[in-house]
């Protein structure tokens, strides 16, 4: 069983160049299964449909959620998938089993007044302050994600002509344009901040304290304690600036293909949720402004 989820794995990170989080998320899936699997004394030879639904019942009964639920699928169809693909087994049991159904939840977004109390919340006046003015600025100027923000190297940014370079998913590199104010603060933190933070031979644009590259988890903690300091009561996560970059662009008349283009989405389906949080937001307006609403 070992065996097989090891060369499934080696496929995913040569073959389809994954990114190191989807791989450990596939690699929890299925050792999670074969866990399961191993209780009841069942091979993956023996797989049948049967086995498979009564795992999802399992992790249903768990309390998670129907997204995990769906996403664990996945990583099992893909893995027999590759199985019958390479001729280790005969038939795929996932042929048949059904998707759970997800419940659509709109995005998280914060109001635009709400994103300058958190950019304004970092102390400029030290090296770190610096950083994570930076760090914010950047996040939401682009709609990168955190994994493609920490992972930024100097050489990514081109201040001059105003934009980054970034890798996606499956390695897809991309341009996005920098606005004035996060060009403004990366200036300053490339200047007077980074060269008093970074070790010597670090070629990661954004440094923690120990001057190395930034975590993810690293990141994470800065932008809670911002968060908590601006007076944000939502929990707000990395991702939320990424949905603000988004919706805020498309409230204001931004081009759908463009904003998808600038998020690295593969399908514009995944793009439109966006449509949705602007129409939402557009009848909280209306309720609350308009005198017979």
């Amino acid at each position: 069983m070992d065996e097989w989820i090891r060369q499934f794995m080696e496929h995913l990170r040569v073959e389809r160049g994954l990114s190191v989080n989807t791989l450990d998320s596939y690699e929890r899936d299925l050792r999670a299964f074969h866990a399961f699997l191993n209780e009841r004394g069942c091979r993956w030879e023996d797989v049948e449909r049967h086995h498979i639904n009564a795992y999802l019942a399992h992790l249903h009964a768990r309390g998670r959620a129907s997204s995990t639920l769906s996403r664990n699928l996945a990583s099992i169809r893909s893995f027999f998938h590759f199985l019958v693909r390479e001729d280790l087994l005969e038939r795929d049991p996932t042929r048949h089993v059904e998707t759970p159904r997800t419940e659509k939840r709109l995005p998280r977004v914060l109001a635009p007044e709400d994103v300058d109390r958190l950019l304004r919340a970092p102390d400029p006046s030290g090296p770190t302050g610096l950083r994570d003015i930076a760090m914010l600025e950047l996040l939401y100027a682009t709609g990168i994600r955190v994994s493609e923000l920490v992972a930024l190297r100097c050489e990514d940014v081109h201040l001059a002509a105003g934009f980054l370079r970034c890798f996606g998913k499956g390695g897809k590199e991309r341009v996005i344009p920098i606005g004035e104010y996060a060009l403004r603060a990366l200036l300053l933190y490339l200047e007077h901040a980074r060269p008093t933070l970074v070790r010597v031979g670090e070629a990661a644009l954004f440094v923690n304290h120990h001057g190395t590259q930034m975590s993810r988890q690293g990141f994470w903690k800065i932008i809670k304690k911002y968060a908590r300091e601006a007076g944000i009561v939502s929990d707000i996560t990395p991702h939320t600036l990424r949905h603000s970059f988004a919706t805020h662009l498309l409230e204001r008349g931004a081009d759908l293909r463009a904003v998808q283009e600038m998020l690295g989405h593969a399908d514009i389906s995944t793009t439109q949720i966006y449509t949705h949080v602007t129409k939402t937001r557009m009848k909280q307006v209306y309720a609350s402004a308009h005198p017979r609403s």
